[in-house]
């Protein structure tokens, strides 16, 4: 079987039949090109890992074809040949961004290294792309599993604001998914192929936190024993997500002020002032206007970073969410524990609804994950549920028809109704009121009443 398919583009014929000759007897497949012209042809035909040129040819030259391989076949490596070397033209193949510069006559021991690294380049620079497609496919909005209205609103927000170098500032209870919500937006944006790097605020103390974000230098402070590179450095050209922003000291806030506004600092304990082109985005589960009144946040900080603002509901406000959700996490655990589940049972689904989820989405994946490592059925029972769910899905069964009034106690049901006859009539008002007997008016207002009002344009009705 055949490593790899080659290129070979050499105007001599007995060149190019022996290197073609050589590198099949050493398992590849070899292609072979008298032109540039029939180069350009057999590229459109099939893909090469490797590219073997002369860098003269009859109707142009070696370099010629690396532009185009650099401009439309990214993933192919090029080795150039020549019979002319020279130090100026190897620097210059390199600069270019070809693999390797052999001159003639090509020694045979030589030719086998360079192709074998070159192949070895082949495969790094593929797996690197499939890596960097599975990254982007984790992180697209496809990923928001959602129908709450809320939750589209949202998304439409991230559209509008991914392809810009705006700062953003994200809201919302801890594990309601800021930070997916963060990588997304660096995925969906110009800098996608750039770092993306993370900096938890409020887990380190203030004198580290420094430190991590700007970088030190040797001796700046006991255990600086050599030079460090800060976070917003490392992030140069790419973007850093402060979680927990409202946990900083009035002095690193100070410093981030600076590092926004002007987007240059000083690491600790030097002079020397550098400058990042570096997007961030910042997060936080407190309420920042509060913190401002209260003067633990500054002002000026907070109206620079409340640029654009997104806030996140938490699962509570998404009931209608969690089925879903479970039904995605099962799924996914399922998948990567090797554990197969067929589904999850209707007494367990009422009981996650049933849950307030204090902690959010993050809670609700912890759940899903801890059941179907411990379920022993064939799918998720109540009984594999955690005993806060379970606890909690008994007071509310014990209370369903307690003090509440009864019309609180249909509001439920009669959401229910109303939303399952709406999508039997494609979200027609005027069929659904008269399948219901109702008026439009009253359909109207309790569509209002529940939300619903809302949920049919994103529909696509």
């Amino acid at each position: 079987m055949a490593k790899a398919s080659i290129l070979v583009v050499d105007d001599d014929e007995i060149i190019l039949n022996s290197l073609c000759e050589f590198l099949g007897i050493e398992g590849y497949n070899a292609v072979a090109a008298g032109t540039a012209a029939q180069a350009r042809q057999r590229l459109k035909e099939q893909s090469f890992a490797l590219v073997l040129s002369d860098v003269n040819l009859p109707d142009g030259d070696g370099f010629e074809l690396l532009d185009l391989l650099r401009e439309s076949y990214p993933g192919t490596v090029m080795i150039l040949i020549t019979g002319y070397g020279t130090i100026e033209s190897a620097v210059e193949a390199i600069k270019k961004g070809a693999y390797d510069y052999l001159t003639k006559p090509i020694v045979d021991d030589d030719l086998v290294v360079s192709v074998e690294r070159a192949i070895r380049q082949h495969s790094l620079m593929s797996e690197n792309q499939q890596l960097r497609r599975q990254i982007e496919n984790k992180y697209s909005l496809h990923n928001f599993i959602s129908q709450d209205y809320q939750m589209a609103r949202i998304m439409e927000l991230v559209e509008a604001v991914a392809d810009s170098r705006t700062t953003v500032l994200m809201t919302g209870p801890s594990g309601s998914g800021k930070s997916l919500l963060a990588r997304t937006i660096h995925y969906r944006s110009p800098r996608a192929d750039k770092p993306f790097v993370e900096v938890s605020c409020g887990a380190l103390p203030e004198t580290l936190l420094e430190s991590e974000l700007f970088g030190h230098v040797k001796g700046s402070f006991t255990g600086a024993v050599g030079d460090k590179e800060g976070k917003f450095l490392a992030a140069d050209g790419g973007t850093i997500f402060l979680d927990e922003i409202s946990s900083a000291s009035p002095a690193m806030q100070t410093k981030l002020l600076r590092v926004l506004q002007e987007r240059q600092f000083e690491p600790v304990g030097s002079n020397k002032t550098i400058n990042v082109d570096t997007r961030v985005l910042l997060a936080t589960n407190r309420n920042l206007e509060d913190e401002v009144r209260a003067g633990r946040f500054r002002e000026d900080l907070f109206y620079r970073i409340n640029v654009v603002t997104i806030h996140l509901p938490p699962l509570v406000e998404r009931a209608g969410d969690v089925p879903l959700l479970a039904e995605h996490f099962l799924k996914q655990f399922c998948r990567s524990h090797n554990r197969p589940k067929t589904g999850i049972s209707e007494e367990a689904m009422q009981c996650l609804q049933y849950f307030t989820w204090p902690g959010n989405v993050r809670q609700l994946e912890n759940v899903i994950e801890r059941a179907v490592l411990l379920g022993k059925g064939p799918r998720i029972e109540k009984q594999d549920l955690t005993p806060a769910v379970l606890h909690h899905c008994q007071s509310a069964q014990d209370d369903k028809f307690g003090p509440q009034t009864l019309k609180k106690a249909l509001e439920g049901p009669e959401r229910a109704i109303l939303r399952a006859a709406l999508e039997k009539n494609q979200w027609n008002r005027q069929e659904t009121a008269k399948a219901l007997d109702i008026n439009r008016t009253t359909l109207y207002k309790k569509m209002k009443r529940y939300g619903l009002e809302d949920e049919a344009p994103r529909m696509g009705y």
